[in-house]
């Protein structure tokens, strides 16, 4: 009893189910607490840059060429175009259901993001912003995209240096800051149930009783756009295969389980490689590299759920978005997804870092914070089961689907992988999901 009770997810929860009780009862008098829930998110703002950076850095200056060849172009093709579409489809949904328009925050614009949600301008202005010409005033106001277009160059030019000299001192000091700054998320996240409970305990105050609808039709939102990014797959995986697609789900029952109960990726890998191997007849090699890629590019229900986030965050604060700053979020969803522009530290970070780059108000960030251990659930059932549906159509693709394994009509034993050597993978994995 008492290691559930010290559940981060299980504190957060329980905050945010008092914070809104606590704000509905007393009123607007909950506005009083606006400045320690502001405080928590500032505190993950101000990580936000430096995390950003070195994780970019470190990413790209750690890049080998290994991987590449057929079975990369068809695992990346599929993976990449799925993701795609996850993100349309998020936008679309988030059109229809409007998740973020109980909570009207019109008014309550972070001052320092005025600018960014100011007059559309020209896709030729708008481009020539995504450079800065000096990027520590990027730095200074947290105008993301400059910055990682800076960091994506230093550290494609630090790959190169490293490949040339084999001096890995400055790439090992990003990778070290990368750490610290974790850890100081870490740190921050201590106080996280008391944030969530001052946060909420202000929007049920000022906003009343639509917090609630609100937050359930976010998830909401996320369940219907899991549920159809599923059954496209299963579509896809049919059309392409030709398998009997009705005893996929008994197949895929063990790792579902695992996935929607731990809601990590990297717990439930071997699970869902021996499945892929011994219940599904993916060829061993084609496992290992696909399953592997996918923990950090195939976090379809990740992409999903970030840009529900960007809609919901939109329309919390009344923002009509224009094309050019949708197709930025969904570039940014889908990057988040690839591991090129990883942000670990999980969704508070995530959520942080998305209002922050197009200029979204924050003030509903902790609304999502408080219900993400059940969005983390849709996330990963998406992530894990998307990744073997992917491992299907690259193993049907160079003939190394086994149906008689699928079948049933034969046994095999899938190798035990080295986890070891995917602790990275891991680690990105689980920021994701």
């Amino acid at each position: 009893m008492k290691r559930t009770l010290t559940n981060p997810a299980l504190q957060i929860g329980l905050a945010a189910i008092l914070g809104v009780v606590v704000g509905l009862i007393v009123g607007d008098w909950a506005v009083n607490l606006k400045f320690i829930g502001d405080l928590f998110i500032r505190l993950i703002q101000m990580a936000i840059v430096p995390l950003v950076m070195s994780s970019v850095i470190v990413a790209t200056g750690s890049m080998t060429g290994s991987g590449m060849g057929r079975l990369a172009f068809r695992t990346f093709k599929w993976m990449i175009g799925f993701s795609i579409v996850a993100a349309i489809l998020a936008w679309g949904i988030s059109v229809v259901i409007q998740p973020g328009a109980g909570i009207d925050f019109s008014a309550g614009v972070d001052a320092s993001l005025q600018e960014s949600v100011g007059e559309p301008v020209g896709w030729q202005e708008t481009l020539l912003n995504f450079v800065s010409t000096n990027i520590f005033a990027a730095m200074s106001t947290a105008t993301m995209v400059p910055i990682i277009i800076f960091s994506l160059l230093f550290g494609l030019a630090l790959n190169a240096y490293v490949t040339k000299t084999g001096n890995r001192l400055v790439l090992d000091f990003f990778d070290q800051l990368q750490q610290i700054v974790l850890t100081m998320i870490r740190f921050v996240m201590i106080i996280a149930p008391i944030g969530v409970f001052c946060l909420l305990a202000n929007l049920a105050g000022t906003v009343g009783f639509s917090v609630v609808t609100s937050a359930l039709k976010y998830l909401g939102a996320t369940l219907l756009g899991v549920l159809i990014i599923t059954v496209l797959f299963l579509l896809v995986v049919g059309l392409r295969t030709g398998l009997n697609l009705a005893k996929l789900p008994a197949k895929l029952g063990d790792q579902t389980m695992i996935a929607i109960t731990t809601t990590s990726s990297a717990v439930t890998y071997p699970t869902v490689l021996r499945t892929a191997i011994e219940k599904v007849g993916v060829s061993q090699p084609i496992a290992n590299f696909t399953l592997s890629v996918g923990l950090t590019m195939g976090s379809y229900g990740a992409v999903l759920n970030y840009m529900i986030v960007v809609m919901f965050l939109a329309q919390s604060g009344d923002i009509t978005l224009d094309f050019g700053t949708i197709a930025l979020g969904m570039a940014l969803a889908i990057l988040l997804n690839m591991g090129t522009i990883t942000v670990p530290g999980g969704f508070p970070v995530v959520a942080m870092f998305l209002a922050t780059s197009l200029g979204l108000p924050f003030e509903a960030v902790g609304l999502l914070i408080a219900v993400d251990w059940f969005a983390g659930i849709f996330r990963t059932f998406l992530n894990v089961n998307g990744d073997t549906f992917v491992a299907m159509l690259v193993a049907n693709a160079g003939d190394e689907l086994d149906r008689d394994v699928y079948d049933g009509r034969k046994s095999v034993t899938a190798d035990d992988p080295d986890l070891e050597d995917l602790t990275e993978q891991f680690e990105k994995a689980d920021a994701a999901d």
